[in-house]
């Protein structure tokens, strides 16, 4: 009869064993899940459950018995720390073990331990995150109170940048048009070079006087055309023949003032 004699041996002597199940715990606890025979994954739920037990009792006396179990002192702060987290809902049960089938080499039969109460951790994490989304509603709300007003200033603030660029645009452009339309005072040095030229560009106009010309000139150059005689007619043979009576006349005007006296 086996009574008061719980736990498999697995044809290991007892320190090898509970050297053994040391290890597999730690692992488990650090990794949350472990792949190892069905045979050893049923014997390490019963040590995972009695850790987790005393991460939830958490006092000085229940990390000590938890310390001469597991390897690592990292992985048993980390447990009794968020135990109450991820194991504070569920009452027993930490575990899961899923057979995995046969392994190829000796065909033993291969199983999955897994711990199960990340479930309730996204449970909490969840109302968390709903919390958090109601305050951040809140802050928007409160946020979404103060914003016309602010929206309202940062419009006058925009419409006033605006009217002040477009009077300067405006400034520009006139000045601009200004500058145009104004004459531009010749400098002194072409002043000067203007005077210089102007003398060369009387005596280039004289030089072309004299060369070219004048239409009188051309005028007299030309020759006389050779007009037709007119025919002597009676009026000229008249005008002939009183010749003698005009000199006659001049001859008694002369002779007048001796005839006087």
């Amino acid at each position: 009869m086996r009574h008061r004699k719980a736990g498999l041996k697995l044809n290991r002597t007892p320190s090898h064993r509970h050297a053994m199940f040391r290890n597999m715990v730690t692992s488990l606890l650090k990794h949350d899940r472990i792949r190892t025979t069905g045979a050893r994954a049923k014997e390490v739920r019963r040590w995972a459950d009695h850790l987790i037990t005393l991460a939830k009792r958490g006092d000085l006396h229940a990390r000590r018995q938890a310390l001469s179990i597991v390897r690592e002192k990292d992985v048993v702060h980390k447990l009794f720390e968020q135990a109450d987290e991820r194991f504070g809902t569920v009452s027993g049960g930490y575990t899961r073990v899923i057979k995995l089938g046969k392994r190829p080499g000796d065909a033993a039969l291969m199983s999955m331990v897994e711990l199960i109460a990340l479930e309730g951790t996204k449970k909490k994490k969840k109302a968390k995150k709903k919390k958090a989304k109601s305050e951040g509603r809140q802050k928007k709300d409160a946020v979404d109170q103060k914003a016309p007003a602010a929206a309202k200033a940062a419009k006058a603030d925009e419409k006033e940048k605006a009217s002040e660029k477009t009077k300067d645009e405006a400034t520009d452009k006139t000045d601009v048009a200004e500058a145009a339309a104004t004459p531009k005072k010749p400098t002194v040095k072409r002043a000067a070079a203007k005077t210089a030229d102007e003398p060369s560009k009387v005596k280039t106009e004289s030089a072309k006087a004299e060369a070219e010309p004048t239409v009188g000139d051309i005028k007299e150059e030309k020759p006389a055309k050779k007009t037709k005689s007119a025919p002597k007619g009676p009026a000229a043979t008249a005008e002939k023949k009183d010749t003698p009576d005009t000199a006659t006349k001049k001859t008694a005007a002369k002779k007048a003032p001796k005839d006087e006296k």
